[in-house]
C-alpha cells in the first residue's frame, strides 16, 4: 500500500485496503473519517485522521493476550496495522514490546516477529505464549513440582501472602530458577512462570495475594500494609497450583489448533531481544515491513517501581532494570532519546515499510507528544503519511472501570504513521 491509497482508505473513499482486510472504523457503520491538516511536521499539511477504527474491547481480542501489564496498548490497535499494511510472512516490530502485544498479534495473524524490550519482563510475557501447552500437561507439572511447606522469601512478603502460600511460591520459584540456572527451563515451566507472574497480586480470589492494587501495579511492602489496616484485612490461604491452572484455561480458551501452529511457527523464527532500541544490530537492516509501538512516555509510569514484585519472583534486578529504561523528565529529553530509536528504525524499515508510532497526552493534557514525533521521524528520512486519532465512545458503564481521560465519554489513541520510501 502506498500512501495515497492509505489517505483514500483512511478518508472512507476506497472501498477496501489493498490487502482485502476490511476493518469496522466505527460501530456506527459510518466510515468516513474527520479529515484535518497537522502543521506540526517540518512538511506541512500532514493530514490527520479522526475516528474509532478499531474498538478496543478485550473480549473481541484472542484470549491470550490476557495477561496484565502496566501501560500497555491493546491488541486491536497493533492488529488494525498488521492486517492493513502486511501480508502472511511479513515482518513485524515492536522495539518498546512491553508484555508483547504486537509480537502476539502478528503471530496469530501470520507474521513474523521480532520483539524487543530493555526490560527482561518482558520476554517472560512473549515467549511462552508463542508455545501453548496443552493443560492436561500444565497440570501434571504442576502436580509434580514438590512444596517446601517451611520455604520462606528472602525478602517480608508476609503483608501480601499466608504463609502456606508464600510456601508453594517460594518452591515454585526456586524450582523456576533452579531450572533455569541449569539450562533446563522448558517451554511448560515458562508458561508456568508467565502465568504465575501474572497472577502474584491483584484485587480478587484469583490472584495469590490479599486485595491489593490491579495485577499490573505492584503496592509497595509500606503501601501493603497501609492497605491491610485500612480494609481490616488479613493474607489468607490461596493456593497457587489451582490458579496458575484456571487462569492457563482461560488463556487458552480462543487457542484453536490452526492458531497454535501459527503461533508456534512464528515463535520459532522469533527473535526476542533485550537492548536498548536505538541499538539493535542483530535486526538486518531493510528487513521489517511494518513496526507498531508505544515507546515510553514522560515520567508518568515506573516500571521498575510497578514491577519489583514479578523482578523478584524471575530473579532479576530492579534496580539494574530501572538504571536500563528511559524515563524522560521533560519533551527535550524524550525527543533526544527518540531521535536515536528513529534513526534505528529507519535501517532496519524494509523500502516501502512502515511505522506506526503511538503516543498520548501526558500530564493532564498539557504534553502532546504526536506534536514533536513527526520531526523526528522527518530527520530520520522518514515520510510522514499521516496522524490517526482512534477515538473510542464507550457507554456510562465505562466509568466504572475509569475510563475519564476525555471529554463526552470517549477515549483515544493518538499514532503517527511513517513511510520508507
Amino acid at each position: 500500500m502506498k500512501i495515497k491509497q492509505l489517505h483514500d482508505y483512511l478518508s472512507g473513499y476506497s472501498p477496501s485496503p489493498a490487502y482485502g482486510y476490511v476493518p469496522l472504523f466505527s460501530q456506527t457503520g459510518e466510515r468516513k473519517s474527520v479529515v484535518t491538516e497537522f502543521k506540526g511536521a517540518s512538511k506541512e499539511g500532514v493530514p490527520v485522521f479522526t475516528n474509532e477504527f478499531w474498538t478496543s474491547g478485550q473480549r473481541r481480542a484472542c484470549s491470550l493476550h490476557e495477561v496484565s501489564y502496566r501501560a500497555c496498548f491493546k491488541p486491536q490497535l497493533p492488529g488494525f496495522f498488521i492486517r492493513l499494511l502486511t501480508e502472511e510472512g511479513d515482518l513485524v516490530y515492536d522495539p518498546f514490546a512491553g508484555r508483547g502485544t504486537t509480537a502476539v498479534e502478528a503471530a496469530l495473524a501470520g507474521r513474523r516477529v521480532v520483539s524487543n524490550d530493555v526490560n527482561p519482563l518482558s520476554r517472560v510475557f512473549t515467549r511462552p505464549r508463542f508455545f501453548v501447552p496443552a493443560l492436561k500437561d500444565v497440570q501434571s507439572r504442576l502436580a509434580g513440582l514438590k512444596i517446601d511447606t517451611s520455604a520462606e522469601a528472602d525478602i517480608d512478603l508476609s503483608m501480601f501472602y499466608h504463609p502456606d502460600t508464600e510456601a508453594e511460591l517460594v518452591s515454585l520459584r526456586n524450582y523456576l530458577l533452579h531450572r533455569r540456572c541449569a539450562r533446563e527451563l522448558d517451554a511448560l515451566d515458562q508458561w508456568i512462570a508467565m502465568v504465575a507472574t501474572n497472577r502474584l497480586t491483584g484485587h480478587s480470589s484469583g490472584f495469590f495475594s490479599v486485595y491489593t492494587l490491579p495485577p499490573n501495579q505492584a503496592a509497595s511492602q509500606d503501601s501493603q500494609r497501609k492497605i491491610n489496616k485500612k480494609r481490616r484485612q488479613n493474607p489468607q490461604y490461596r493456593g497457587t497450583k489451582e490458579r496458575i491452572l484456571k487462569k492457563s484455561k482461560s488463556l487458552m480458551r480462543d487457542v484453536t489448533p490452526e492458531l497454535k501452529l501459527k503461533l508456534c511457527r512464528a515463535g520459532e523464527s522469533a527473535l526476542l531481544l533485550a537492548e536498548n532500541a536505538g541499538r539493535t544490530a542483530a535486526i538486518k537492516s531493510d528487513s521489517v515491513k511494518l513496526t507498531v509501538t508505544s515507546p515510553p512516555f514522560l515520567d508518568v509510569v515506573s516500571y521498575a517501581r510497578d514491577n519489583w514484585l514479578r523482578c523478584w519472583f524471575n530473579g532479576y534486578d530492579t534496580e539494574k532494570i530501572a538504571g536500563e529504561i528511559t524515563i524522560a523528565r521533560t519533551v527535550e529529553e524524550w525527543s533526544e532519546a527518540m531521535s536515536v530509536v528513529f534513526a534505528e528504525l529507519y535501517r532496519i524499515t524494509a523500502p516501502g515499510g512502515w511505522v506506526a508510532f503511538e503516543v498520548g497526552e501526558v500530564r493532564g493534557g498539557k504534553v502532546q507528544l504526536d506534536r514533536y514525533v513527526p520531526s523526528l521521524g522527518e530527520q530520520a528520512n522518514f515520510e510522514c503519511a499521516a496522524v490517526m486519532v482512534n477515538e473510542q465512545k464507550f457507554t456510562k458503564t465505562s466509568n466504572i472501570w475509569g475510563v475519564k481521560n476525555n471529554k463526552a465519554g470517549t477515549n483515544t489513541n493518538r499514532i503517527v504513521l511513517f513511510y520508507k520510501n
